[in-house]
């Protein structure tokens, strides 16, 4: 984008994190009538839908200028929906996932437990603290899923709008709980399958975090099916390689940068495209080492750096860079090809490919 569209360009993480903050205001009061108690699910809710980095609406809102729509209309209040149901899949996934940090934070089963712990030693009483932690986490995470669909549907859009725009916003959230799931398989399956690798890879992210996303702008903005495609075209590949260079994050992220312990995805036994090809291409010796290690939550720097070579040697280091770069070009030469009329839209999402794929957090 040139330095003078830049200077006018939608401010769109200002945009969505207004909504979210308006649309809390309103749940506060709403929640507290029942019980002050419920301050806490608001205010966890509130510093989880603090920061990120707004891909989902962002790729929302350049979805519905690619179709024509006008930026006056509210589109920030429905992208921002999008933040809020990412923020139910963190809180579960991190639940499931047993992770004690998110964007640096304790994740916010954590949280809770720390809110219950303090309040056994203020008043002597009290049950566990960690499956009080773990309910509490899983209720804020249902909550923000409702809360996702309120947004979206009190967003100001007309009726027709949203009634085009439901069937992606359904199909989402179907398709990242079932990607959830399939995560889940994977890891308790102990196997090393690039096919479900791969399938995990498109429905828990690259369905969810770009085409999807895409597509709910478009239909607000009353695109057409023509325009629709082209946007699966660009958004699932650059969604998987959004995903893919996350997996990479995962292992050799610097935590002060990507606000995660290093290793996590190897403590949890994670069963990425990064380390099925690892154990497809690995030696007797590295296999039997790599086996003896991965899914350990004992792992220290040291036998996190002894899965790191592994991963280096096999080539899948290099395999998951190479399919990042071929998945990017894919993207955009896809894009190139898309009916949009918009040349900032166009311009806007070519650089989000980018950002999406070669960033460092």
């Amino acid at each position: 984008m040139d330095p003078e569209a830049a200077n006018t360009a939608p401010d769109i993480a200002g945009g969505v994190q207004l909504a979210l903050t308006s649309f809390l205001d309103i749940q506060q009061k709403r929640l507290t009538a029942l019980g002050p108690e419920l301050a806490a699910q608001v205010e966890a809710a509130r510093d989880a839908t603090s920061g990120g980095k707004r891909l989902r609406p962002a790729f929302c809102y350049w979805g519905f200028r690619a179709a024509g729509g006008d930026p006056e209309l509210p589109i920030l209040k429905a992208a921002a929906s999008l933040e809020m149901l990412h923020v139910s899949a963190l809180v579960h996934d991190d639940v499931m996932d047993s992770s004690d940090v998110r964007r640096g934070a304790p994740s916010a089963h954590r949280r809770f437990e720390a809110l219950q712990r303090e309040r056994t030693a203020r008043t002597g009483k009290g049950g566990d603290a960690e499956s009080f932690g773990i309910g509490a986490a899983i209720l804020l995470g249902d909550l923000c899923l409702v809360w996702a669909d309120e947004m979206m549907h009190t967003s100001g859009f007309s009726t027709e709008a949203l009634g085009r725009a439901s069937q992606f916003f359904d199909a989402v959230r179907i398709e990242v709980t079932a990607g959830q799931y399939l995560d889940l398989v994977a890891q308790a399956s102990g196997e090393a399958d690039m096919d479900r690798a791969l399938r995990v890879l498109r429905f828990k992210s690259a369905t969810y975090t770009v085409e999807r996303p895409l597509h709910i702008g478009a239909a607000l903005a009353h695109g057409g099916q023509s325009l629709i495609d082209s946007l699966s075209a660009f958004g699932l590949p650059l969604g998987e390689a959004f995903q893919l260079r996350d997996d990479l994050l995962g292992v050799f992220g610097d935590p002060q940068v990507t606000g995660k312990p290093a290793g996590d995805d190897l403590r949890e036994g994670k069963r990425t495209v990064l380390t099925t090809y690892a154990v497809e291409h690995a030696s007797p010796a590295q296999l039997a080492e790599f086996d003896r290690l991965f899914g350990s939550d004992e792992l220290g720097d040291d036998e996190v750096q002894v899965l790191r070579e592994i991963l280096q040697d096999t080539g899948a280091v290099q395999a998951c860079e190479d399919l990042i770069t071929e998945r990017t070009q894919d993207a955009l030469a896809s894009l190139g090809k898309a009916p949009i009329d918009d040349a900032e839209a166009r311009e806007a999402l070519a650089a989000l490919a980018v950002a999406a794929t070669s960033r460092s957090v």
